[in-house]
């Protein structure tokens, strides 16, 4: 219903459904052809093909379709611009990207952005091609485990070029170098390869004899015999006081049996701590040091021996150890491995006599004034370390001379050295033989017999 007076506020309260809005004029218009204000004025939809422009300006807030484009205005793009293409790199850029490309160390985009430019420029296609051969050449295909005998190679490098912080003599080096090289095996092997057993090897008489322990056990054993050489230095021997008159075997087992029985991996560091001492009191002490008397019990050695029999124990000991934990090792150098050889022949005469004394070699067959020339054999040793030895066999003052040579024995060095370590069998070691039979075998038995536990 409207409004009495027909105001144009009531009628748009109606109650009614409303179409589309009149717009202002045309209510005006209407009013002023004289249209009844109690006839309520029906809306007039407004014709869809309205002028589009028209209705923008009546109905501001309504939203319209998007009208056509009219023929002489260019149609306005809708969808957003894309971005624009990334500027490639200088040719500066990627000239020095071809060392990484050759390398494969370039990213994806990188790697990308430099093979496009080198199928466009032969200078850098060129060096590109040069770089890619010398990186094959820097990275051969091969297997990526460690060589195990790298650190033995790289341990004798050292020890070869390295100078001495200390003057050591010439005659302590081999002690000092197979001491550096066992710590450098100790130091690898784990907790459990301390209790790995170990067979200890020597000759008796006349037949082979072996003890087992652990690597510890060894370490332990070394320790006490090197209590020898520090007892004759005036340092502190580790078993104690009232064991310096006793026989490297006795120390040890005295050691075995004692309160640190079995030995574990504590024992490394008090056999280290000794084996460097004895290195810097025989650095300090001077020339007289070198003649000092080293007691092993039913024999001597001066000092400069005693610790080249003790280098030699070291190492042979050493590669005990590394047989029971599966470890590489090699012989020492050429020349501390020929003072090893020269020290067991300069032995030998002595060793031979002793056997004789024990009924378990044939007697001399001539009697030699003591320094004079008489039968001797030729001792060949091959490779690293090796040389020629003439053995005396009648008497140990006698000289050995290459004029009264009746026998040659050739073997390799390190196979002479497991002889007389008591590794090898007197009957098997002798690579090549030539001359008296009975001097060959007295000779390689007696070597045997220079071992011991």
């Amino acid at each position: 219903m409207s409004g009495a007076n027909g105001d144009p506020e009531e009628v748009a309260r109606a109650p009614w459904i409303p179409g589309p809005r009149w717009a202002a004029d045309d209510h005006a218009n209407l009013s002023a052809a004289g249209t009844r204000p109690e006839e309520p004025v029906q809306p007039v939809r407004p014709v869809e093909t309205e002028d589009p422009t028209r209705a923008e300006a009546d109905e501001p807030a309504r939203v319209e379709e998007p009208t056509p484009a009219r023929v002489d205005e260019p149609a306005r793009a809708e969808e957003p611009t894309p971005p624009s293409a990334p500027v490639p790199p200088s040719h500066a850029v990627l000239k020095s990207l071809l060392g990484a490309w050759a390398l494969s160390a370039c990213s994806a985009e990188e790697t990308q952005a430099v093979e496009a430019h080198l199928t466009e420029c032969a200078p850098c296609a060129d060096e590109a091609l040069r770089l890619r051969d010398a990186v094959g050449l820097l990275h051969a295909d091969r297997d990526l485990d460690l060589d195990p005998l790298l650190r033995s190679r790289v341990l004798e490098n050292c020890l070869g070029r390295r100078p001495a912080r200390i003057p050591v003599p010439d005659w302590a080096c081999p002690y000092d170098a197979e001491t550096a090289r066992l710590d450098a095996l100790l130091r690898d092997i784990g907790e459990s390869e301390w209790h790995a057993p170990v067979r200890l090897k020597w000759f008796e008489a006349e037949r082979p004899a072996s003890r087992r322990t652990t690597v510890a056990g060894v370490i332990g054993h070394l320790m006490t015999v090197d209590g020898l050489v520090s007892t004759a230095l005036g340092l502190d021997d580790p078993l104690g006081p009232g064991m310096g008159e006793a026989s490297p075997a006795e120390r040890t087992e005295a050691y075995w049996q004692g309160a640190d029985h079995p030995p574990t991996r504590a024992v490394r560091e008090p056999w280290r701590d000794q084996s460097h001492t004895l290195i810097r009191t025989v650095s300090f002490a001077g020339r007289g040091v070198a003649d000092l008397t080293v007691t092993y019990g039913d024999f001597a050695l001066p000092m400069r021996d005693s610790l080249l029999e003790r280098a030699f124990e070291c190492w042979v000991h050493a590669d005990d150890i590394a047989h029971a934990v599966a470890y590489p090792y090699e012989p020492p150098s050429g020349a501390h491995l020929h003072g090893m050889i020269d020290l067991a022949a300069r032995l030998l005469p002595a060793a031979l006599a002793g056997r004789r004394r024990a009924g378990l070699a044939a007697p001399p067959r001539h009697l030699v004034a003591a320094g004079a020339p008489g039968r001797s054999l030729h001792l060949e040793v091959e490779g690293s370390g090796g040389g020629h030895w003439y053995i005396a066999l009648d008497s140990p003052a006698a000289v050995g001379s290459p004029d009264r040579a009746v026998a040659q024995v050739a073997m390799d060095g390190v196979e002479f050295c497991q002889l007389v370590a008591g590794h090898v069998p007197p009957e098997e070691a002798a690579a090549g033989q030539d001359g008296d039979r009975e001097a060959i075998r007295d000779v390689l038995f007696a070597a045997a017999s220079l071992s011991r536990l």
